[in-house]
């Protein structure tokens, strides 16, 4: 939504107004507000010889018109209509499309049923139609939602502003930096918050992966231990075993010798006593 492009819309009527006076003001004002995609009017507004028709009885009206289209509504119109000049249709068309661009800088969400009462209209398919425009003509930004009968903004462009109006919109400005300070102090908080319980959690995990590497390492250095000292009771049964069977072949080669020695001496004995 260009600001700019609305401004260059009106300057080939800013550059004739400033020779023009009278009834030749007067009719600028009703093809500015008639001209297609001229929506801003504040600066043909502040022009002294525009500003000069309130002094003229005759012309005074063709003043309060282009005010009206600069920040009034639909509802002024009717409401006053009488002190003013009539509309052609592309003017109530613009002033209707005015009249809900007004309506979106006061509420997001914004119901059929307001709509129509404020532009008299009396059927959904001519709001519609209306605000179909409006979005393409780039006065606002949002969706129809047809199940609830309710138009979405989210964004509008601004109007000119109301002669007095001024500290009511630096008010709002000031409550809007007050309210923005506020949400960026609590997120400002919550980022703070969210990244010490991050680094609590993160030296936790590491305090139990080295809690978990300690005992796995000791459990491990039992089970090696173990192991090792099952293989040495396991020699030492094997070495006693081998030193026990070595004792008993030496005892029954001691006792195999004996027995050798003796059978020759026995056999000697026996021959003597046949020789005598």
């Amino acid at each position: 939504m260009d600001l700019a492009n609305f401004t260059a819309k009106l300057e080939p009527f800013l550059l004739m107004a400033k020779s023009l006076k009278g009834a030749a003001a007067a009719k600028l004002i009703q093809d500015a507000t008639s001209a297609p995609g001229v929506f801003v009017f504040s600066e043909l507004l502040e022009l002294p010889n525009v500003q000069e028709l309130a002094k003229s009885d005759q012309h005074r009206k063709f003043l309060s018109l282009l005010q009206l289209f600069s920040y009034k509504t639909y509802q002024d119109y009717l409401q006053y209509k009488d002190a003013l000049p009539p509309l052609n249709q592309n003017q109530i068309t613009k002033l209707k499309h005015l009249t809900i661009v007004s309506l979106a800088e006061q509420r997001r969400i914004l119901p059929y049923a307001d709509l129509q009462r404020a532009l008299d209209v009396s059927n959904v398919r001519e709001l519609e139609d209306l605000i179909i425009d409006a979005i393409y003509l780039d006065l606002l930004h949002g969706k129809l939602d047809q199940k609830e009968e309710q138009l979405e903004v989210s964004y509008t462009m601004g109007r000119d502003l109301e002669p007095g109006k001024l500290e009511q919109v630096l008010a709002a400005l000031r409550d809007w930096a007050s309210t923005t300070s506020g949400v960026l102090t609590t997120l400002d908080a919550k980022i703070n918050s969210i990244a010490a319980d991050t680094a609590a959690a993160k030296m936790n995990q590491q305090e139990h992966e080295r809690v978990l590497q300690a005992n796995l390492k000791e459990v491990y250095d039992k089970q090696k231990e173990k192991s090792l000292g099952g293989g040495m009771a396991s020699r030492r049964a094997g070495y006693q075993g081998a030193d026990r069977e070595n004792m008993n072949m030496d005892v029954d080669e001691q006792d195999t010798k004996g027995k050798n020695r003796k059978g020759p001496e026995l056999s000697m004995k026996t021959r003597k006593r046949n020789k005598f």
